[in-house]
């Protein structure tokens, strides 16, 4: 069984909701557990397999971190010009994570708990990246002005430039993170190594 872990990245926008000011946001992070069962390490990590998120290609993977994104956006004719006057984000980022049904104790408790320990802080990652990316969109979007738009359209087509540049950042940010952490020897690598043979 072979199992990574991956990240998922959903987008959606709300535009033209008038609101006076962008204030500080904070993202709302959930967790998502899925069952697994086993009375080993070796059982746990092959009930990850049988029973871990899914990816598009049909392998199923340890953790997931996914987010849902929404914006509230103000634009402003001034003059001829448009002006983006309100980009104000609403981030859910959702880890997926697995956690045994049945009670631990002992030694695969503890190396159990240095497993999940350890995916969470990595899936950690993943949501830091995704945060990143959402003020980056902030700040290349708000205030944002293109002249000779009294329709407020161009200006749009230059958001969609930005926001596709920045996503494909992110995404190449998460690849990259996991090509590390889940090579031989990296992190995940070792977690999983610890996991299995530990107990």
């Amino acid at each position: 069984m072979k199992a990574g872990i991956a990240t998922c990245l959903v987008m959606a926008s709300i535009a033209g909701v008038p609101h006076r000011a962008a204030a500080e946001w904070k993202p709302i992070e959930k967790v998502q557990p899925y069952s697994i069962a086993g009375a080993s390490g070796r059982e746990l990590y092959e009930s990850i397999g049988a029973r871990g998120p899914k990816l598009s290609v049909g392998m199923r993977t340890i953790a997931q971190t996914s987010f849902a994104l929404t914006w509230t956006r103000k634009y402003e004719t001034r003059g001829n010009d448009c002006v983006l006057a309100v980009a104000k984000p609403k981030l859910i980022i959702t880890y997926v994570l697995p956690k045994p049904e049945n009670r631990l104790s002992g030694q695969i408790k503890a190396n159990w708990t240095t497993f999940i320990e350890g995916v969470q802080a990595h899936e950690k990652v993943h949501g830091d990246i995704i945060v990143d990316m959402v003020r980056k969109i902030e700040a290349a979007t708000l205030g944002l002005t293109v002249p000779d738009d009294p329709k407020c359209r161009k200006i749009r087509d230059e958001m969609t430039t930005r926001l596709s540049a920045l996503s494909q950042e992110q995404r190449k940010r998460s690849r990259d993170f996991d090509q590390v952490e889940l090579s031989p020897g990296g992190n995940v690598h070792q977690l999983i190594l610890n996991l299995v043979n530990g107990g």
